[in-house]
């Protein structure tokens, strides 16, 4: 059975995924890595949430305030090994709940055209496809979406 834990960037637990994420991203992402990863930081997530299966850690996610309706969603990752039981779903889900509790209208996130299981995901989800936007705008390696999550 899978638990939620709703809490913030101060979690160990959350930094040991992150650490397996960025290993996993600077693979996909090649030479790209450097870009992207200085948007990654995790110093002052605020709205972070962790999956767990037994006590132990098997996935995050985060959200943080794009602007005063959106909120981006970040730091997206379940390990390989507990891929395929619908824990990104949730954990997705979940943050965007909490979005839609702390009075925000949509979400938005950045992902990459090497993550086709990302892609997947938020597609699955009722995400689309939108133009990227900020710092991506001109970048050909992202793939940016978005949801309404609240009229």
């Amino acid at each position: 059975m899978i638990k939620l834990i709703r809490t913030n960037s101060a979690s160990k637990d959350f930094a040991e995924l992150v650490k397996h994420l960025d290993a996993d991203l600077r693979i996909r992402d090649g030479d790209d890595h450097p870009f992207y990863a200085q948007f990654n930081k995790i110093d002052d997530i605020k709205y972070v949430v962790l999956a767990y299966s037994e006590n132990e850690a098997v996935g995050c996610g985060a959200i943080k305030a794009y602007d005063k309706a959106t909120m981006e969603v970040k730091r997206m990752f379940v390990p390989p090994e507990c891929r395929g039981k619908r824990i990104a779903t949730k954990i997705l889900t979940e943050l965007e709940g909490w979005a839609k509790e702390l009075g925000y209208k949509k979400c938005i996130l950045e992902t990459g055209i090497k993550q086709p299981e990302a892609i997947a995901l938020y597609k699955k989800s009722g995400y689309d496809v939108i133009p990227n936007f900020g710092q991506y705008s001109e970048v050909n390696t992202s793939v940016c979406f978005e949801k309404i999550i609240s009229e």
